[in-house]
């Protein structure tokens, strides 16, 4: 036998559905936590959010001034060679001397470094002008690497300052549940945590991206320094050539 429903079963199933749809469009707004702000951020995350700030903008200063050495033009201008060519081979030394003077680039140190060691030894040992311009052209190499060594530097001391803020984060949440258990504060608690969360998030944030230019400029900086040995042995060949025409 079926049993009949009460009236109200219905209004009260047909309420459900009519209202179901406006709740769920009004939880997730209800629900959507509250966006921090940069100065909210900064305050959380403590003193050490500073540091990690001055750490980001040295990290930018430097990928902005190898972005402007770290080019062929700066280490070993094709134009230079161009110009130490024809001097060279015209036998105009000094005239070459003075334009490696005006020029800043690494082959220019290695060719004025080469004309002045002939100027004192113009009957000096082939062998030992080369190696002069290898010595001088490993030094002009070093500098090239040791301008990156500072991203790499700001990659691993970021991720430490920002361990060091989870550090006093948690120590400052356990202090406030070890001094006084019974008065604890949620809000205090929170605080330690978001400020060991905070100074590790921009720990990393500011250590990844200067590990990784530090690696694609250590690339460039490989590359580069071919090319200087290339256009160091073309030069070795255009001072052996010149010492002839003089």
């Amino acid at each position: 036998m079926k049993v009949p429903r009460p009236w109200w079963g219905g209004a009260a199933l047909a309420a459900v559905v009519a209202w179901a749809p406006e709740a769920l469009a009004e939880a997730p707004a209800a629900a959507a936590p509250k966006m921090m702000t940069l100065q909210e951020i900064l305050k959380a995350g403590g003193p050490l959010m500073y540091v990690l700030g001055a750490l980001s903008i040295a990290a930018l200063a430097f990928v902005l001034y190898l972005v402007a050495t770290l080019r062929v033009g700066a280490v070993a201008p094709a134009d230079l060679l161009h110009d130490l060519r024809e001097m060279l081979g015209s036998g105009r030394r000094e005239e070459a001397r003075l334009a490696c003077r005006r020029n800043r680039s690494a082959l220019a140190a290695v060719a004025e470094t080469a004309l002045n060691w002939l100027q004192r030894n113009e009957r000096g040992d082939p062998v030992l002008l080369k190696e002069v311009m290898e010595g001088e052209g490993s030094r002009q190499a070093a500098l090239l690497q040791n301008s990156t060594q500072y991203l790499m530097d700001i990659a691993v001391i970021a991720p430490m300052v920002g361990l060091l803020g989870t550090v006093m984060g948690m120590l400052q949440a356990f202090n406030a549940v070890a001094l006084d258990l019974a008065r604890a504060r949620p809000m205090t608690l929170a605080a330690g945590v978001a400020q060991a969360l905070i100074t590790t998030a921009a720990g990393l944030i500011v250590g990844i991206p200067a590990m990784g230019f530090y690696a694609f400029f250590r690339g460039r900086v490989a590359k580069l320094t071919a090319q200087l040995e290339t256009a160091s042995a073309d030069l070795l060949a255009l001072l052996t050539a010149s010492r002839s025409v003089r």
